[in-house]
């Protein structure tokens, strides 16, 4: 009896059939990110609220963030920052600790597919380091807030998991956090999404 192959793609509710191994930007789909992302709870759903806090909320507020810290960044930048964790609507929001003891075969997995999701919507393969740096500032910035306001984290205890920077103030009266119901959640990523692409690509 022929050994049946292991099935490596993913079917999308758009009916676009992903390639885990090898994605293709033809077919990456916007509604399917914001499905998946909106779906899927930040801090592995240990979080304060009635709903958990998602994956498309956190790149809402991440965009948000950039925009903060860099008065003026090109919309198609803060477009990259909204999709920086796109990759997650295929493969989870595996916490840090957790990436890291996975090891590079994962993170190669993950920064191919968003190159994949980078070249869909007409955005560069590869960002500039400066953009990729100001990224990675804000998503610690976001993760302060969330470790702060819903993870149940001191100050003290988050100021020596995530950097803040100096130029915000990182409160909830400056970036209150309310997690939203999944359907409200993706409706927000979808809107946002928009507005940028129509700006900046």
């Amino acid at each position: 009896m022929a050994e049946t192959a292991l099935r490596a793609w993913q079917r999308m509710l758009s009916g676009r059939r992903l390639d885990l191994l090898d994605p293709s930007p033809l077919d990456v789909e916007i509604e399917d990110i914001a499905q998946g992302l909106s779906r899927l709870a930040r801090w592995n759903g240990q979080t304060r609220g009635k709903w958990p806090f998602s994956v498309a909320q956190h790149c809402l507020l991440v965009e948000e963030l950039a925009g903060a810290l860099a008065p003026g960044l090109e919309p198609r930048w803060r477009l990259c920052a909204l999709l920086h964790d796109a990759p997650e609507y295929v493969i989870g929001d595996l916490i840090s600790p957790f990436k890291a003891a996975v090891g590079l075969d994962y993170r190669a997995f993950e920064e191919r597919l968003f190159t994949a999701i980078l070249i869909r919507f007409s955005l560069p393969a590869v960002l500039p380091k400066k953009v990729s740096a100001l990224i990675k500032r804000s998503d610690q910035a976001a993760a302060f807030l969330e470790a702060t306001q819903l993870a149940g984290f001191s100050s003290s205890e988050a100021r020596r998991y995530f950097r803040r920077p100096r130029r915000l103030q990182l409160d909830a009266a400056h970036f209150p956090l309310e997690p939203l119901p999944p359907g409200a959640a993706k409706a927000a990523f979808l809107a946002r999404f928009a507005q940028l692409f129509e700006r900046g690509c």
